[in-house]
């Protein structure tokens, strides 16, 4: 990998919960930090997932209220208070991880989902108004097609679905296909093979997904215990699978340079 990427990544991973798209999502972006590029992770899923493969503590706390006042008539219900810029958001309250990736979490879920409210409009202004060249983003989306189908991901050029050799992983997987077809459909849309054991198990992913195969991250043993000791798979496990996210890495600035 090289540090001379001049464009931008926009990267979002969705797929079925339990897919690994968490521990693929921020591990690509401590990798993608490494080749001397800014990162940003925006980590949409309300459950913790995403902090543990970048490294850093789970915060249960959502953005404070006091980020956020209401908004004007016919605008957005929740607004940055004055003098709160996507810029300063990003500053005061995103979370430094190894690596060097700045972490941001529009609040992780406890309790019910009202309580994210305020949050949720705070990071959804932040997105909207993010300099384009100032970041390259790594987008952690829950686990389903619910927010994919709503355009949570519409920061992202590129949507990487993460799906196993299961039936249901792949059903969910053909389903979010379907980004294709959205007013914002992005640029790049395929699929990471994730917890592969068979070489056959990808082109079976293939064919039921319907799109192509970006990156092929093997069944690694180790990723379990990383996952066990509450750790990164950078830190803890290393392996097949951060070989495969290297690749990975190459593949997704590859068809950026392809393309630009």
């Amino acid at each position: 990998m090289s540090g001379s990427q001049e464009t931008r990544l926009k990267v979002a991973f969705t797929g079925k919960g339990g897919s690994g798209k968490s521990s693929i999502a921020g591990t690509f972006a401590r990798l993608l930090a490494r080749t001397d590029q800014p990162v940003l992770a925006l980590d949409s899923d309300p459950l913790p997932g995403m902090p543990y493969a970048l490294g850093i503590p789970v915060e249960d706390e959502p953005t404070p209220d006091d980020v956020v006042v209401e908004g004007p008539a016919g605008g957005h219900r929740w607004v940055l208070r004055p003098g709160l810029d996507a810029a300063s958001f990003i500053d005061r309250y995103a979370t430094i991880c190894p690596d060097g990736v700045r972490y941001l979490q529009f609040g992780n879920l406890w309790g019910h989902i009202s309580s994210l409210q305020r949050a949720q409009y705070a990071w959804s202004q932040v997105v909207r108004e993010l300099d384009p060249d100032a970041w390259n983003l790594v987008g952690d989306l829950p686990g389903g097609t619910r927010q994919a189908m709503f355009g949570w991901a519409k920061y992202a050029d590129t949507v990487l679905i993460v799906v196993e050799p299961t039936v249901k992983s792949m059903h969910v997987g053909r389903r979010l296909r379907n980004l294709a077809d959205a007013d914002w459909a992005p640029e790049h849309l395929a699929v990471v093979a994730n917890k592969i054991a068979d070489p056959d198990d990808v082109r079976r992913i293939e064919e039921r997904v319907g799109l192509p195969v970006i990156g092929v991250v093997p069944a690694d043993p180790a990723v379990l215990t990383a996952d066990r000791a509450a750790g990164a798979p950078l830190d803890v496990a290393g392996g097949p699978f951060v070989e495969s996210l290297h690749a990975l890495v190459d593949s997704v600035q590859a068809s950026y340079a392809g393309t630009r």
